[in-house]
């Protein structure tokens, strides 16, 4: 690597990483906003973990960095109710429940030192539920609102790839997935062998760079039109029309019923939960699609950004699977899926090489460090919105349990329950984070000695 290729590394390293910490510190400002406008006290913003590097206070609440910038938080008063009147703290002992018991009593004593008399009517745990829930959504919801944004901006000025009525190949024969992947692990490659049926694009006269402009009757003017046209008509003589070279041409075509791979809205392989590649049998002529960059509307962020969210849900729903495949590919042959979690080491890495790419022109490579700034920000909206403690999803849970109990108590005519108690979910509290802490090394271990590589 030259030393402008390792300035460049640098560079997109640089970036991304500016743009993680303005994600992490928005993020936070999603809480912060709201409740303030409640009128919570809140006593500290701060971005990163650990030592506090650099503070400042404005009016109540401290402003700052901590020296492991990985996230952040803002501090409010009241957060867990205070001891019951009259409830002793349980004494030392060496039993496990009772420890645990006695790891909620001192949060609840820790957190109601924090009071003041002027807080009386300022503690989170004192708003209504909705207002709770409003604070806690804030955070996972700023990150959308910079996912869209982000790729608002690239959609409009970059434009989105999308697969054309123009033919990139026309593939001589018709040969299903799972015979592509048996030839492919024999080592004979995919080339048509004797026997194999071939295929009607190739048939009817259809080459490379060839636009079709009509199929069985109907005009098409995009690729999912066209497609789902061919896999409507399996097995029937259709007409088809195209232009070469300016020139009209046209012949019948009988697509072949075959069974091919499942793809989401952007053309990417879709799997099912043990990882193996969908299939269905529709009809197909042999033709692949030329990729075509487009400029779109604003409005085209949202189904991008929802693809985006699908793709993400997905992983985490099978997330202890893909990270013991990811910590089997370290230690083993085994391949690193792709698509599957990494860490900001990762993501970092990723930057610097497409900023690296020599062959790309400056905006693309912008353009490629701003989606990797919106893809971030999607994973942190559904990672945080995972309803398990400490994370934002635990605290609307917890929130939206207690109106649920509250709910029930009037109905059955029984006395208030109160505030639902989260110092009794400090053991999972911890649980979580430990676990989210060895994901993290995990991840980081295989960035660095198994990395996902795109370049």
């Amino acid at each position: 690597m030259s030393a402008v290729e390792v300035l460049w590394y640098v560079l997109g390293v640089v970036a991304v990483a500016l743009g993680l910490a303005v994600s992490i510190a928005l993020h936070e400002v999603g809480h912060l906003v709201p409740a303030k406008l409640f009128g919570v006290r809140v006593t500290q913003y701060m971005i990163g973990f650990g030592p506090t590097i650099a503070s400042w206070r404005r009016g109540e609440t401290e402003y700052g960095f901590k020296a492991v910038p990985l996230g952040g938080y803002v501090a409010m008063v009241g957060m867990l109710p205070p001891p019951r009147p009259g409830q002793a703290p349980r004494t030392a002992s060496t039993g496990f429940v009772q420890q645990l018991g006695r790891m909620a009593d001192d949060a609840r004593i820790q957190a109601a030192a924090e009071l003041t008399a002027a807080d009386e009517g300022r503690q989170f745990i004192q708003l209504p539920v909705w207002k709770r829930v409003v604070i806690m959504l804030g955070g996972p919801f700023m990150n959308l609102l910079i996912a869209l944004g982000v790729t608002a901006l690239l959609v409009t000025t970059v434009g989105t790839s999308q697969p054309s009525t123009t033919a990139a190949e026309v593939y001589r024969c018709v040969v299903t997935t799972d015979e592509q992947q048996a030839r492919a692990a024999e080592g004979g490659g995919q080339d048509c062998r004797p026997g194999d049926p071939v295929a009607p694009a190739h048939e009817a006269g259809l080459r490379p760079g060839d636009t079709v402009t009509s199929f069985d009757g109907r005009p098409v003017e995009d690729w999912d039109a066209l497609s789902g046209l061919i896999r409507e008509r399996a097995g029937q003589p259709t007409a088809i029309e195209w232009e070469r070279d300016g020139e009209p041409h046209s012949a019948t075509i009988t697509p072949r019923l075959t069974q091919r791979p499942v793809t989401d809205a952007v053309g990417r392989p879709e799997r099912a939960p043990d990882g193996t590649a969908l299939t269905e049998e529709v009809g197909f002529i042999g033709m692949g699609s030329q990729i075509e960059t487009v400029r779109q509307s604003p409005l085209a962020a949202g189904p991008v950004v929802a693809q985006q969210v699908r793709g993400v849900v997905d992983v985490v729903l099978v997330l202890p699977q893909r990270l013991w495949d990811t910590a089997v590919a370290v230690v083993t042959p085994a391949e690193r899926d792709p698509d599957g979690p990494m860490s900001v080491v990762g993501v970092g890495r990723i930057a610097g090489e497409a900023a690296a790419l020599q062959e790309a022109e400056l905006a693309d490579k912008a353009a490629l460090l701003l989606s990797l700034v919106a893809g971030v920000n999607v994973a942190l909206m559904v990672f945080n919105l995972i309803p398990l403690l400490p994370l934002d999803g635990g605290h609307v849970v917890g929130a939206l349990w207690e109106a649920l109990r509250r709910g029930w108590a009037r109905l059955r005519g029984r006395p208030d329950p109160g505030p639902f108690d989260l110092a009794r979910m400090l053991p999972v509290t911890y649980a979580v984070a430990g676990l989210m802490l060895v994901m993290g090394v995990v991840l980081i271990v295989a960035d660095i000695v198994e990395p996902i590589r795109l370049f």
